[in-house]
């Protein structure tokens, strides 16, 4: 689980000195996603397999 020390996109890695981050709750742990990487999860989950437990397993929205 990410904590306030390792806040980052999970796709990108930038922390939040260079961009906005999101946090979002999955599978009872937390992980930040930059705005810019949103349509990813949403349209593309696959691209965070690695990333996020499960992504390749998730279905597009």
């Amino acid at each position: 689980m990410n904590n306030d020390k390792e806040k980052s996109c999970v796709f990108c890695k930038r922390d939040d000195e260079q961009v906005p981050l999101v946090q979002l709750s999955y599978m009872k742990k937390s992980y930040w996603i930059c705005p810019q990487h949103i349509p990813i999860l949403i349209h593309e989950p696959g691209k965070l397999s690695g990333m996020l437990p499960g992504a390749e397993d998730m279905q597009a929205g």
